[in-house]
C-alpha cells in the first residue's frame, strides 16, 4: 500500500475560493460610489448570482459547465478592478476624495487585485482544480513551486511527496507578486502566467504609483 503521503484522495476544497468571490463583493461594497463602475450593488449581486451555479454545476459535476461559470465570473471581477484603477486614476486630479478615502480605496483595490489574479492562478493552472485531482500530478505545470525543487529522494521528509498547490498557495504567488511587482519563490512557467503576471504587476504599480504621487502632492 502507498503511504498516506503519497496518495490524493481528496478533490482540492473549494470553500477558500468561495470566500474570495465574496471577499471581493464586500470590498466594492466598501469602495466609494465614485470608483464603482455601475450600481454599487452590481458586482456583488453578480458574484452571488453565479456562484450559485456554479457551486451546483461542481457537486453534479458538470464540470465543463463549472469551469466555463468560474472563467465567466473571474472575468467580470477583473473588468470590474480594472474599470475602478481608472476611475482612481481620474479621481486624483479632481481632489474630489480626501487622502485618507483614496489610500484607503487604493487599499482596497490593490488587496482585490491581489485575490482577483490569485483566483485566475487558481482556476488556469494545471487545467484547473478537477483536472489537477483527476492527473494526479506531483507539482505544477505553471509555476515552479518551493517544493518542486525538492530533490524526489527528499521530498518525504518534507512530507510533500504527493504535494500540490492549493489556492492559499496562488494567493500567496498573487500577493508577493503585487507586492514585489514581480515573481519570487515561485518562478513563472507558462506564459498564459506571465502574461497575467505582466497585468497584474502593471495594476498593482499603477494604484502605487498614483497614491505615491497623490501622497507628495505632484497631482
Amino acid at each position: 500500500m502507498n503511504a498516506p503521503q503519497d496518495r490524493i484522495d481528496k478533490p482540492e476544497p473549494r470553500w477558500q475560493a468561495l470566500l474570495a468571490f465574496l471577499a471581493i463583493g464586500g470590498i466594492y461594497l466598501a469602495l466609494p460610489h465614485t470608483l464603482v463602475v455601475g450600481p454599487i450593488w452590481l458586482l456583488p449581486t453578480l458574484i452571488v448570482v453565479l456562484l450559485v451555479p456554479t457551486v451546483v454545476s461542481h457537486r453534479m459535476a458538470r464540470h465543463s459547465l463549472n469551469r466555463a461559470l468560474g472563467i465567466i465570473i473571474n472575468g467580470i471581477t477583473t473588468l470590474a478592478l480594472i474599470g475602478s484603477v481608472i476611475l482612481l486614476v481620474r479621481a486624483l486630479p479632481s481632489h474630489r476624495e480626501t487622502p485618507l478615502q483614496l489610500l484607503r480605496s487604493g487599499g482596497l483595490l490593490w488587496l482585490t487585485n491581489v485575490i482577483v489574479f490569485a483566483l485566475w492562478y487558481w482556476r488556469l493552472d494545471g487545467g484547473g482544480p478537477v483536472l489537477r485531482h483527476r492527473q494526479n500530478k506531483f507539482g505544477s505545470t505553471s509555476f515552479l513551486f518551493p517544493q518542486m525543487q525538492i530533490p524526489h529522494d527528499e521530498r518525504a521528509q518534507f512530507a510533500c511527496t504527493r504535494w500540490q498547490p492549493r489556492f492559499i498557495d496562488y494567493l500567496f504567488v498573487a500577493f508577493t507578486q503585487s507586492s514585489t511587482f514581480g515573481p519570487t519563490d515561485a518562478p513563472l512557467l507558462a506564459r498564459w502566467a506571465k502574461i497575467l503576471t505582466m497585468i497584474q504587476i502593471v495594476i498593482s504599480l499603477t494604484i502605487v504609483i498614483l497614491l505615491i504621487a497623490r501622497a507628495v502632492g505632484v497631482l
